[in-house]
């Protein structure tokens, strides 16, 4: 990793711009821009998140923004209305309203003396999914977007469901909203921030339930999915994702659908910047960036629209590691995709050969008739990882024999050659449930001569979601059934005289909410497409990972985290269990002292699905000199036979006095999950 203080341009920095929205509110922006941009205009680069620009992503910007600027662009970082430093309240994610004030800063910012004309935007996650959605609704001046960490589809590709699935992580990150939103703006910028404060914790929103109540594929999520008609993506897009995360799918869609100029990148990488991003390699996010802006605002002739559309990391077989610093692979590099260098290949399942009632096996023969049933422990599911991983604490998939040992798995032989997968997998499975809820994990895994499991890809679907996302209806108990769903996509090279594993399971804790009754799915038949790559070697060399200088802070109280199981021997509970502080540290420049700690525990008996408990504790610490404040969000879900119930307490401190404190007691009706 280099670290640049030296660019082409010298910059100048506003560290609170005011932008004002059409009905009056004002948006705080940081912006970087040369110091003669005023005489030699030059365009824009909007981030455009709820994050907290002065506290909470500062760090990741000052390694960026500065860079960027510095090579001749102003690079302004807004915090979202009823966030960080701006006016306003947020109410829900990606409101009409969120996007319409995207639309007025981007028309704001190609307004100004220091700007050509020529607007881009970027962003990771929130920010990635608002650049999609601004160009989707196509503000004249956005010229090309970047795209790191988004989805195309907010029902079936986001933190909410999957495959129809109620994810654990849709509570999760209602909890950690309630906590983010809740501080307030720096006093330094806001002399009115006491008024801004209770304001806004008085309209906090507790956005866990809204989310799980709406069980299908309702207007609700089609709002903000791009893909509901990309013909409407006329601007330029460079995506980006990560196979240690869980927006990879992403990257194929738009490659594939988008009719504008729309280009692909996905590494080993977890949920971060991939200059950054472990696993390694990292590589020179801001440099193909940068090339990026070049091209579609400065209009430099410099071929960005003819390099290949994907180019993807393909990962070597390698022992299991939930920490991964490094995945050993080579980049491949698609010209077009989908790619005529793979192609389908059809592996039957098929009964063991020791008439195993729980292992059959996978190959190319005949189709021969088996009933296995699937009815898996209800804490299965404990080395899944987390749904967007962050770092090195244990968050990616670890080594899955143990799931693998309470789930249906079909083996395939030991491979001589060796084999190259890039795609999405397919599964169809001939079933029968024996209750009207229901759910179906699969999945793939690369079996090593030591009997270690490394999950390639998993896929999950909703059995009342068999027919419809848009209009699901309950199984029919000891009904057969076809069903069919696609695994995530993948880019991995399995090793010579490994194996691969389909293993099936109706239950994935704490990944998916459990169903409310523990039932039976029986498969008596099906087939895995494989997406099989022709090989490669390696295509393309990405220019090494560089950035600006890092913050000038001090830390006052070093962070510590700790992700363990714990299995209580007299209950008969197991519980996942993630305490993470990340200590308290002053930043020098402006002197705003920030802390944050949280903790997560998810626990389950695995005879009882109703026994599903989840509790997260998350505290935010803001201070300078005699003034602090601090806030502590708690959260719990349970679930009943035909309801889920999610409880949560948000209280505020200015200094020790309690100045704030409301509860929450909702209840949703359990319709398809």
């Amino acid at each position: 990793m280099t670290i640049r203080t030296e660019f082409p341009c010298q910059i100048i920095e506003h560290e609170d711009m005011g932008i004002v929205m059409p009905d009056g509110c004002r948006l705080s922006a940081r912006v970087w821009l040369p110091v003669d941009a005023e005489a030699r205009p030059v365009p824009a680069v909007l981030e455009y998140i709820p994050y907290r620009k002065r506290d909470g992503t500062l760090p990741r910007d000052e390694m960026m923004h500065p860079y960027v600027a510095g090579h001749g662009y102003a690079c302004v970082r807004v915090d979202m209305r009823g966030n960080g430093d701006s006016e306003g309240l947020m109410t829900d994610e990606y409101t009409q309203a969120e996007m319409d004030d995207a639309v007025a800063v981007i028309d704001w910012l190609s307004r100004q003396r220091w700007c050509s004309g020529a607007v881009g935007m970027m962003g990771k996650s929130w920010g990635g999914f608002n650049c999609l959605q601004a160009a989707f609704n196509q503000p004249p001046a956005l010229k090309a977007v970047v795209s790191v960490c988004s989805t195309t589809d907010r029902f079936a590709d986001d933190i909410h469901f999957k495959g129809g699935c109620l994810l654990g992580e849709n509570f999760g990150w209602g909890a950690v909203m309630l906590s983010f939103s809740s501080r307030p703006p720096d006093p330094v910028l806001r002399p009115d921030w006491r008024e801004m404060w209770l304001e806004r914790l008085e309209h906090e929103p507790w956005l866990a339930p809204r989310w799980a109540a709406l069980q299908e594929r309702g207007e609700y999520w089609k709002h903000g999915s791009v893909g509901e008609d990309y013909a409407r993506m006329q601007t330029p897009v460079l995506i980006w994702g990560g196979w240690a995360d869980n927006y990879m799918n992403t990257v194929a869609h738009l490659v594939e659908n988008v009719p504008a100029p729309c280009k692909g990148i996905v590494g080993p990488w977890v949920h971060q910047y991939p200059h950054t991003a472990v696993p390694g390699p990292q590589i020179g996010f801001l440099q193909v960036a940068l090339r990026w802006w070049d091209r579609w605002l400065k209009g430099i002739a410099n071929g960005a629209e003819d390099d290949p559309a994907y180019r993807v990391w393909m990962m070597d077989s390698a022992a299991p590691d939930a920490s991964a610093r490094h995945r050993p692979g080579h980049w491949v590099a698609e010209a077009e995709w989908p790619s005529p260098r793979v192609t389908r290949e059809a592996w039957t399942l098929m009964p063991g050969r020791a008439g195993a009632a729980s292992h059959g096996s996978l190959g190319q023969g005949e189709t021969a008739g088996f009933a296995m049933p699937i009815a898996t422990p209800q804490h299965l599911g404990l080395q899944a990882g987390e749904f967007f991983p962050m770092g090195l604490n244990a968050e990616m998939p670890g080594d899955q024999r143990e799931d693998d040992a309470m789930s249906v798995c079909f083996d395939g032989d030991p491979l001589v050659e060796g084999m190259d997968l890039l795609g999405a997998a397919r599964v169809t499975l001939r079933l029968s449930s024996d209750r009207p809820l229901g759910f179906v994990v699969a999945r793939l895994c690369d079996v090593g001569p030591d009997g270690a499991s490394v999950r390639i890809a998993h896929g999950m679907l909703n059995l009342c979601h068999r027919d419809s996302m848009e209009r699901p209806a309950p199984m029919v108990p000891g009904e057969a059934v076809t069903v069919a769903f696609d695994l995530d996509q993948m880019a991995y090279r399995v090793a010579p005289g490994h194996h691969l594993r389909l293993a099936l399971s109706n239950s994935y804790w704490p990944f998916v909410w459990p169903s409310p009754e523990a039932g039976v799915v029986t498969v008596t038949g099906g087939s895995l497409h494989l997406p099989v790559h022709a090989g490669s070697e390696p295509e393309w060399v990405p220019p090494p990972a560089e950035h600006a200088a890092p913050w000038n802070n001090r830390v006052i109280r070093p962070g510590k985290t700790r992700r363990f199981v714990e299995r209580d021997l007299i209950r008969g509970l197991y519980a996942m269990v993630v305490e993470d502080d990340l200590g308290d540290a002053e930043n020098l420049t402006h002197g705003l002292c920030s802390g944050e700690t949280m903790s997560e525990r998810w626990e389950i008996d695995p005879a009882d699905p109703l026994s599903a408990r989840a509790v997260h504790v998350w505290e935010q610490r803001l201070s300078r000199g005699d003034w602090s404040v601090r806030t502590r969000a708690e959260a719990e879900m349970t679930g009943a036979a035909d309801e889920l119930r999610m409880k949560a307490v948000l209280r505020a401190w200015e200094g020790d006095r309690l100045v704030f404190e409301r509860n929450w007691d909702d209840r949703v009706a359990r319709r398809f999950v």
